[in-house]
């Protein structure tokens, strides 16, 4: 009879730690090889992992909503369903493609008392208090000669109140800068006033609103709006859309279409595909488009990597199968890295346009309004076209309102003069 650790795998090589958001089975269930076992959440990626083995869910170490420092011991899973429920030792990273044996951490024993050094490298603490401080934490603490009393007593902005390495490096400054030292956690939430509904934000919320708020604090915003007549690409997405979706077997978007005339704007204007350094500008010479995709809880930016070497069609795949996977969350992490240019679709709402916030490290975002049909001027006379505003927001320490403005007007000229005689 064989127990293997599950591990919290590192989905990335920038994260440090996921959030369990949801266990599949329960102490005692029957799981197969590669069936879902649990329901990750890191900033990058909302991910379901698989079980790394076949038999009887032995251990569940961790409660759902917890967040884990990555190769940290979850689970343990026993391969003989027949024989009673033991503890295993065996590691498996989650993944890979086979077991994985690890060093196990350090136990040395520690006293966890109040006022005396916090545990040792490689540890996890739970306290009295129902605190739960990861290796991390602890090692700068243990570093800078922080007790566990002292430790509680920082206010914690991860998930569960939890102490973060950002939280205790700053209360570190402000104590070496005889600054007021971090309020400590009150017992008790105050109350909420009549009427008001009190809705935590879970990882991925959490993770977008410091994306965002940190995409306004580095980029000078400036928006731009521009209209489209798009009535060929309607007509011809109109005539092909039946007997593409009986070969490919999913339906064409208008997505496509936006992704590559985007691709052809940027071979003319590469410096939209680029990102700031300091005071250095960085021309990105592969064209990776993202693609936002609408979740239930919040939303995702998969990539279409080297998109500047897809035809319509390879990009048409390439957007349903990212968007297919956002949405079963089966996406992985190098699908939400690496992107250059980001296409957000408030029209698909109805909406006529928005100005989206930019996908840092990136420097311009678009946004795509709703198609609708319109009475227009067509050599002084009025006709019935589909049009749609395009929005751009761009980081104007490095696009002006000139370079952000002749980049909108060649997607128009890609757009309007879209050539109607090739097939998908």
């Amino acid at each position: 009879m064989a127990i293997v650790d599950v591990i919290m795998p590192q989905m990335g090589e920038s994260i440090a730690e996921g959030t369990i958001t949801k266990w599949y089975k329960k102490v005692g269930d029957k799981i197969a090889k590669d069936e879902t076992l649990l329901e990750i959440s890191t900033d990058k990626v909302d991910s379901e992992i698989p079980s790394p083995s076949s038999g009887l869910v032995a251990e569940l170490l961790f409660p759902e909503q917890k967040t884990v420092d990555v190769h940290t011991v979850i689970a343990r899973i026993q391969t003989d369903v027949h024989a009673p429920l033991v503890q295993g030792h065996g590691n498996i990273e989650l993944g890979s493609q086979g077991a994985k044996p690890e060093v196990a951490r350090s136990a040395q024993s520690t006293h966890a008392q109040s006022g005396t050094q916090p545990a040792a490298v490689g540890q996890h603490i739970s306290t009295d208090a129902g605190r739960f401080f990861s290796p991390l934490v602890l090692n700068i603490a243990r570093t800078e000669g922080i007790s566990l009393s002292e430790l509680e007593g920082i206010s914690g902005t991860g998930a569960n109140d939890r102490v973060t390495k950002k939280d205790i490096l700053d209360y570190v400054e402000r104590k070496k800068s005889n600054r007021a030292p971090a309020a400590a956690r009150t017992s008790t939430p105050s109350s909420p006033s009549t009427g008001i509904e009190i809705i935590k934000m879970d990882s991925m919320r959490k993770a977008i609103a410091e994306h965002m708020v940190r995409s306004v604090h580095t980029s000078a915003h400036v928006g731009s709006v521009t209209e489209a007549d798009v009535s060929k690409i309607v007509a011809f997405r109109e005539k092909h859309k039946a007997e593409f979706e009986r070969r490919e077997g999913f339906k064409l978007t208008f997505t496509p279409f936006f992704v590559d005339v985007v691709v052809k704007a940027i071979k003319d204007f590469p410096m939209l595909n680029a990102s700031v350094d300091g005071d250095s500008i960085l021309i990105r010479k592969d064209v990776n488009i993202g693609v936002a995709v609408a979740l239930e809880n919040g939303l995702i930016v998969p990539v279409v990597k080297h998109a500047d070497g897809k035809d319509l069609i390879g990009l048409a795949r390439a957007v349903n199968d990212l968007s297919n996977r956002a949405r079963t969350k089966k996406l992985l992490p190098e699908d939400v890295q690496g992107g250059t240019f980001t296409i957000t679709n408030p029209g698909i709402f109805g909406n006529l346009f928005g100005f989206p916030i930019i996908n840092q490290p990136q420097v311009a975002i678009l946004g795509v309004g709703a198609i609708k049909k319109r009475p227009i001027v067509v050599n002084d006379a009025i006709a019935i076209r589909s049009m749609v505003y395009i929005s751009m927001s761009y980081d104007h320490r490095i696009i002006d309102g000139a370079l952000g403005g002749m980049f909108l007007q060649r997607l128009v000229e890609h757009l309007e003069n879209f050539d109607v005689s090739k097939g998908v």
